[in-house]
Order: C-alpha cells, then structure tokens, then sequence
C-alpha cells in the first residue's frame, strides 16, 4: 500500500506535472487540496481535473472569509506594503494555505506535503518555513524544485502525458489570484524595459477605456477594518470583492514593481490589487486623523517590519505575535469614513472624517473660530530653540565650510 502526499493544488502547470511526477517518483498516493482564496470560480472543474491526471482524491476548501479576517485585515490595519508597493497578496495566501495543508496531512495519515513552488521565488520559503513550525516532523516535498525542468520542458511534459494545463509557449505568463490581489510574471515581463501589454490584465480597464468623469467611494472603518461602502454594510468577503470590481472599473490598482526576492535577485512583477490600493490608501488617511505624530511614526515603521515578515514567511513565530498586539492596539479609534475619487487610473483621498478626528477646526482655522493662543509662541519657540543658541554662543557655526559657506552671498566688487 502506497504513502500519502498532500499537494497543494492550484490547477495550474507545475502542480497538475506534480500529481503525475510524485506518483512515478516517490510511488505516492496523490491528495489534492485546493484552498480557495478568491483565486477561482469554478472549483468543480479543478477538483476533477485533479482526478483526471491521477489524484487519489480532491479536495475543495472554502477559505475566503479565513483569509480575509484572520490574514488580510490585519495586515491592513498594519499598513503592511512590502517595499511601497506591493500590498503582499500572494504573500499572505500562503501561510493560511500551509496551516491546512498540515491539517490535511494529518487528518489523512499522510507522512508528506509537497506544494508546486520553483527554487527561485519566495513561496518555496514561506511554505517550508510555515509548515516546519506547525509540524517539523512531515516530510516537505517540491517537486518543481527537485526535477529540473525549464519552463518549455514542462509544458512539453504535460503534452506527452495528456495533462491539460491553461499555459503555452506562446503565452507563458505565471498567474497567481485571490482576493487581495493578482500576481502575473514570466514571459515577456520577465524584460523590465518592456511595457506590460493589456492582455496582463484582467482585474482593471486601460485608463483609456475608463469613465470620462470621475467616481466616487466612501469606505466606513471600525477599529482599522473596513465595514461599509458608501454607507452598506457588507460581510468582509463581499467587500473586498465589491472594491475589487468597483475601483478596478477606473484603472486603478495596477503596479509594476522590481522587487527584492527573498533568496537574493530581482525580479519584475505586475500586480493588480484595486481593492488593496484602496483600503490601504483610505486605512493610512484615517489613522493620520485618529492617531498622535509619535503614534504614525512609530507605527510607520512597525509597518515595514510587519511586511517583511509577511514576505519572508515568518507569519508563524513569536515576532509576528508581538508586532499584532501592537497593531491591534494602535487601532482603537481608527473609525471614520475616508472619501476617495477615481480617475483615470488614480485614486486619490478627498475626504475623511471620523468621531475620534485629532484635527480640531478652532485649533486649525486662520479664519474666525480661531481659538489657538498665538501668545504663546514666543515661549515656545525660546524653549524649543534654547539648545540650538546655547550650541551657538558656545562653540559658534562655521560659516567659511560646508553648505552653510556655499550659501553666503558673494561680495560685490566695486567699480
């Protein structure tokens, strides 16, 4: 009687060889677990594919309100954009996906998992990482790391065995979905000067073929999680899908990006993630209402921590815990409604208000209302300044080097 493996199964090129690979190689029974993400629509027709190349049984799990709740929205109220720019959707797919590929394995008695990654991107990582620290003690297989096939060979593999897979030669882009976002690399997009062509997209218009006049979008936040738009009230699952078409319909959300890869090159990615511009766009306009100066200076840089660790696979250790409490706490009075126009192919933040504002219009306001004591000022600013003089008086400013020489005005010579 064979073992057991459970692969995670995407349904695309690499994983439907691995069902057929594992089996010649390792002499494995074949689970197939597919993790629905907002990655696909038909799930019926992926499970009997997974059959049809020689899986031993398939599985469908539906984890969209998981992903969102648990994975997420706290990333948003984290702020976490990995290098500026990448809002981190395949990044946090892949952690949810790990924990029930181990709960899998051992529900089913199988010694292995195996997922569909190459030796060259970062999901190998945050898979393998991921899996190690909720149960070391299963075998880790991956398959298109260990057999060696270039790209073109694996197609032609998948040909000799019958095995359909929705890739050719002649479009070879590699395509990653759900609902925070949709990742698309190789092919002609692997040439960072080549501009991506329209056929990459999916999720938004050219902003040529947008709306003429502008749109526009309220999102409502409780405690840093988005709950309404323009007033609704929706369950997340439905909001982030909502976003995704509506923002998407005004070319917005569409980023070209050369990124750091964790094992040490560059790559060009394409990423579409409209709902993700958005809310984090509309979180950070918020929290510059709600939270102090020091509180968003901080919290700044806990952002580009709480990224990293998403990207490098480190969502199941004791850092990630530490940084969450923290971010957890700091959106207490994140609740507001942001205003966002859509234009083009831009958003932009229009209008914010909320019942926990730090601005304060009589502190703001030149006009009447005005109830700042400018009197104060000249004590202020003695203090603020007292180290500065104290500094001056003491030890002087050079004023013949440096940038402040430069700046001194030349002599006129008379005539």
């Amino acid at each position: 009687m064979s073992d057991k493996v459970v692969l995670a199964y995407s349904g695309g090129l690499d994983t439907s060889v691995a069902i057929k690979w594992l089996s010649e190689k390792y002499n494995l029974d074949v689970i197939a677990l597919t993790v629905d993400v907002g990655n696909e629509r038909d799930f019926s027709a992926i499970k009997q594919k997974a059959l049809k190349v020689g899986a031993v049984k398939a599985l469908v799990m539906d984890a969209k309100e998981l992903f969102v709740n648990h994975f997420i929205f706290p990333a948003l109220q984290a702020d976490a954009i990995y290098e500026e720019q990448y809002p981190l959707a395949t990044a946090l797919a892949r952690p949810l996906m790990a924990k029930l590929l181990v709960d899998t394995a051992l529900e089913e008695g199988a010694s292995a998992v195996a997922h569909g990654c190459t030796g060259k991107g970062n999901d190998q990582v945050r898979f393998e990482v991921s899996i190690n620290a909720l149960s070391p003690r299963l075998k880790i297989i991956a398959p298109a790391r260990e057999w060696g096939m270039t790209r073109e060979e694996t197609i032609n593999y998948a040909q000799r065995y019958g095995i359909p897979v929705p890739v050719t030669i002649a479009s070879p882009y590699s395509i990653d979905e759900n609902l925070w976002g949709r990742s698309i690399e190789c092919g002609v997009l692997e040439d960072p000067w080549a501009e991506p062509p329209e056929d990459a997209y999916t999720w938004t218009k050219s902003p040529t073929e947008t709306p003429d006049k502008p749109g526009y979008v309220e999102i409502g936040f409780e405690q840093g999680v988005p709950v309404t738009i323009d007033g609704q009230k929706l369950d997340s699952v439905s909001l982030i899908q909502r976003l995704n078409e509506l923002v998407g319909g005004y070319g917005v959300g569409r980023i070209d990006h050369v990124e750091n890869r964790l094992v040490g090159i560059k790559s060009r990615e394409i990423y579409e993630a409209p709902a993700a511009t958005a809310l984090l766009q509309a979180h950070q306009a918020l929290e510059a209402m709600t939270l102090s100066k020091e509180q968003l200076r901080f919290k700044q840089k806990v952002a580009v921590e709480y990224a990293d660790l998403i990207y490098n696979g480190l969502w199941f250790t004791s850092l990630h815990q530490d940084l969450a409490a923290y971010v957890q706490s700091s959106q207490r009075f994140v609740t507001g409604t942001i205003r966002l126009k859509l234009f083009k192919g831009s958003s932009r933040v229009v209008g914010r208000k909320s019942p926990f504002s730090l601005y304060d219009y009589g502190l703001a306001t030149y006009a009447k209302g005005d109830v700042f004591d400018q009197s104060a000022s000249p004590g202020f600013i003695h203090i603020w300044g007292l180290s500065v003089r104290t500094q001056a008086q003491v030890q002087g400013i050079a004023q013949t080097e440096g940038p402040l020489g430069t700046m001194r005005p030349k002599k006129k010579r008379g005539r």
